[in-house]
């Protein structure tokens, strides 16, 4: 199986409904017609291995598993097969993740020419990949430098490469078992698999002696960074730390444990560790710590938290209540969650570690509002400790934001309403108990009366009224009519008015701001145009363009599946609206294709609820059909009525 067909592969897995060849041919860079051929060897591959490819004319593929186990064998082996043939990347991601692996691992100088006849491209194609390149090492302050005759070369501070090679030089995604990683670690560092299982044992063995608790992610990222120091030392590459920072460092409870961990490891590997690489292990110890959260208060919240960190957490809230209004601020569980996360992350910011967030793209789709929310505390950090703050972090911080979000639901109120029955009281109790046990404290019912007494009814307490006679007055609350027995038909109608708050994306939509299948070829001509457009029909701030790259800078909104949601990194607009454009071919947007672009603009200091409105977008950002059928739109009309057929 190539690497295409792999990526094939994989796309089919990630959805759950049918996805078509159009879709796939766009995200490799390739015709619908090669997708389908890649199809046919794909099936015929899977079916010995307890899967195959069904196609379902006119809606596309979809991937069948009809044996678990042996489907899931079958990936198995073939990863471990994938770890020691390298094969050539096809498209542009691919590339991009060649690449970086190559500069990280070369020890010296790489030409171009030599890339290119390595990966069967042209220089043009190498060249566009590269500026994809030096963004991602930019991230660890990595440069790429060049030199005449000799050609690029890594160039950084030792613990930024290390940092920057233990997250990109193999697959550490969560689908990629431990045992499949730790091959490619032992191939990369030339270790035995009975060194590396010693190694991990003394880290379990150390951190629990010394009660230091630490996530499944944390103790990974501590044992594959004490294993790249060993091939880095061993090929005479040391890390530097000032000695004011390293006398910092060894008064630190870690620092012991960090070095009964080396001692260990010198003996297994038969390598010395100087003073400063026990120190770097410790900045790793410090930086992925934790705490546990049961039974805090915030009496002994102060006792683990220095002034410093409540200080900030207190900074953070604030911000994020005023630019929201999420009703969070007072949050004690987001408090106490949010300072505890602080705490170890200070650490990391110091030293320009980088946490890996294997659940970030699912916390960008699943909880965009609570992302947009930790950009804000991004902010804040950035800002009072001078540090910058990737969006790995900002996932991390999100994830007690979005806790945060869904406990404010949990603690509304139910709504209240008052039943109105024509036919007495039996009827009315019915209409009662069918309604408690269906929607239970979704609802109270706050009492039952007939309709001549409809008058006294408490309308200031009274969210709607059910009502199983017509009601003509002019009352001041809805009025929901159903059957004196209730129906599923009318019990539907009563979820459809709690779920009322629920905004159709054609509430944000102006036909003169939708723009389709247009040329542009970089993601700055398509904003550009775009905030052009708005200012044509609107006042904006002078820097709104500015601001929309600031929140790029900070996390890229292109989301995969074709789709890109940019936006201010604060909220600029005087009401809230979408200018969408679809383009003719997709274009690079950070490390995805993109071909449908939604500028989100929001309202300054408003307070509407923008969740159900993300909820609204984050609909087509899950549906690969419909981003196909809504690029493919010539008109307006044809664009609006896909988007009421995914409403409806």
């Amino acid at each position: 199986m190539n690497s295409r067909i792999f990526e094939i592969l994989r796309e089919l897995m990630a959805w759950d409904k049918p996805v078509t060849s159009k879709h796939i041919a766009q995200i490799l860079g390739v015709t619908s017609r090669t997708i389908r051929d890649d199809i046919k060897i794909l099936d015929h591959t899977l079916r010995p291995h307890g899967a195959k490819v069904r196609s379902i004319r006119g809606t596309g593929f979809e991937l069948i598993i009809d044996d678990d186990k042996q489907f899931r064998n079958y990936l198995n082996q073939f990863f471990k097969k994938e770890i020691n043939e390298e094969t050539l990347p096809n498209s542009p991601d691919e590339r991009v993740k060649y690449l970086v692996k190559r500069f990280l691992l070369a020890e010296d100088y790489l030409k171009l020419d030599d890339l290119c006849n390595e990966m069967h491209i042209s220089k043009s194609t190498i060249q566009s990949d590269l500026r994809s390149v030096k963004r991602i090492l930019n991230k660890y302050d990595i440069l790429l430098q060049q030199k005449p005759n000799y050609g690029l070369k890594t160039i950084g501070e030792e613990v930024k490469l290390r940092f920057a090679m233990s997250e990109h030089i193999f697959d550490r995604s969560e689908s990629a078992s431990k045992a499949i990683w730790q091959d490619q670690l032992a191939q990369i560092t030339g270790t035995s698999e009975e060194q590396l299982d010693k190694i991990w044992s003394i880290i379990l063995k150390e951190i629990k002696d010394h009660k230091i608790s630490l996530a499944d992610l944390a103790i990974n990222n501590l044992f594959i960074h004490i294993i790249i120091a060993y091939k880095r030392i061993k090929d005479g590459h040391y890390v530097s730390i000032f000695n004011q920072e390293l006398n910092e460092i060894k008064i630190q409870k870690e620092y012991q444990v960090a070095q009964n961990i080396v001692l260990a490891t010198e003996k297994i590997l038969d390598v010395q560790f100087p003073a400063e690489e026990i120190a770097y292990i410790t900045i790793h110890l410090l930086g992925t710590k934790m705490v546990s959260q049961t039974n805090i208060s915030e009496a002994d919240l102060e006792n683990i938290l220095d002034k410093q960190i409540q200080s900030l957490t207190i900074k953070i809230l604030d911000l994020i209540e005023t630019k929201m209004s999420l009703n969070i601020r007072h949050d004690q569980e987001l408090v106490i969650g949010l300072g505890l996360h602080l705490k170890p992350a200070i650490n990391r910011y110091k030293y320009g570690m980088n946490l890996r967030n294997p659940m970030l793209n699912d916390i960008k789709l699943n909880y965009p509002l609570a992302f947009e929310a930790a950009v804000i505390a991004g902010l804040v950090l950035e800002n009072e400790m001078n540090v910058s703050i990737d969006e790995n972090e900002i996932g991390y911080i999100a994830l007690h934001i979005g806790a945060a979000i869904e406990r404010t639901k949990i603690k509304s109120r139910p709504k209240r309403c008052y039943i109105v029955c024509a036919s007495g009281l039996g009827s009315a109790h019915l209409i009662k108990y069918k309604l408690k046990s269906v929607f239970n404290s979704r609802i109270e019912v706050l009492g039952t009366t007939e309709y001549y007494k409809l008058q006294q009814i408490p309308f200031d307490k009274t969210d709607f009224i059910v009502s199983s006679v017509p009601i003509y007055e002019d009352i001041a609350v809805p009025v929901i009519e159903v059957n004196a027995i209730l129906s599923d038909k009318d019990i539907d109608k009563i979820e459809a008015h709690l779920d009322e708050k629920r905004d159709s994306i054609l509430d944000y939509i102006n036909k003169d701001l939708v723009f389709l299948n247009q040329s542009f070829q970089t993601k700055d001509s398509v904003l550009t145009f775009l905030v052009d457009q708005i200012r044509l029909r609107m006042d904006l701030p002078d820097n709104y363009l500015n601001l929309i790259h600031e929140r790029e800078e900070v996390a890229p909104t292109a989301y995969g599946n074709l789709i890109a949601i940019p936006h201010p990194i604060t909220a600029q607009a005087k009401q809230t609206f979408l200018t969408i454009c679809t383009l003719q071919k997709p274009i690079i947007w950070a490390d995805k294709q993109v071909q449908f672009v939604c500028l989100l603009n929001v309202e300054k200091d408003g307070h509407e609820d923008l969740e159900n409105m993300y909820k609204a977008l984050i609909r087509i950002v899950e549906n690969p059909t419909v981003i196909q059928q809504l690029i493919q739109a010539k008109d307006y009309r044809h664009f609006i009525n896909l988007l009421l057929l995914l409403e409806s």
